[in-house]
């Protein structure tokens, strides 16, 4: 995909935004702008929530296009710190609801499996669960506040961008263990009709987690970068 094509913008109606991608409310909904949107184009509707437009822009191509990657200009010009709000917000919805809704499915489609059989997956999952956390609370304990520093001009000289890139990790592909657990493993007593849901469920958090990881790696990661060489100018 050629880089930097820009296929939302912000004169566009809302509405016609979302019916582009209908994915895309989940980013909406981590922004707080619900449905209710009337004629109101982007930036009116980002406006209204304090979220930078070239910002939310970045996050939705991000989401949409499979390959985007903003160019130098579009990085420039959007705010750092409403990219930051989006991934702040992600990270909750992802342990408070995505999490959630998986370990109910979960729960439900291993009731008929022998204990062994049900301990094995349930305990994958809350291993992997920790390991989200933990990934999610160094970014919010370390990396953010960082951000926010150089944003301010006062960053710590002990951290960098350059750090964070280096224990970085893709959390989203332990969730391919679990999916081939579900399709290939599962013992004949157990609900087909749950075996999809979960299958579709740990797709669909591995695909927004890979989506996030992205965001962090080629939007947020390169912003700081610009910032830190400002400093050093």
């Amino acid at each position: 995909m050629k880089e930097g094509i820009r296929f939302f913008s912000s004169d566009m109606k809302m509405s016609d935004l979302v019916e582009m991608n209908y994915r895309l409310l989940t980013v909406l909904s981590r922004l707080d702008m619900h449905a209710g949107f009337g004629e109101k184009t982007v930036a009116g509707i980002c406006a209204e929530a304090g979220v930078d437009t070239e910002a939310f822009l970045l996050i939705c191509n991000m989401y949409s296009y499979h390959g985007y990657l903003p160019t130098e200009e579009a990085l420039k010009s959007a705010d750092p710190l409403s990219v930051l709000k989006y991934l702040h917000n992600s990270h909750s919805s992802y342990i408070e609801d995505g999490f959630m809704e998986l370990e109910k499915i979960m729960d439900g489609l291993v009731a008929t499996c022998r204990e062994q059989e049900k301990r094995i997956i349930l305990d994958f999952l809350a291993g992997y669960r920790k390991e989200v956390e933990k990934h999610f609370e160094y970014e919010e304990e370390v990396f953010f506040p960082y951000v926010i520093s150089v944003t301010g001009h006062n960053a710590s000289q002990d951290y960098s961008a350059a750090i964070f890139e280096e224990n970085h990790s893709n959390i989203e592909e332990k969730l391919n263990d679990l999916k081939n657990i579900v399709m290939k493993y599962l013992p004949p007593t157990c609900d087909r009709r749950l075996a999809n849901d979960a299958l579709y469920a740990l797709s669909a958090l591995s695909e927004d987690l890979e989506k996030h990881t992205n965001i962090e790696n080629h939007v947020l990661v390169p912003m700081v970068n610009r910032l830190e060489s400002k400093k050093e100018a």
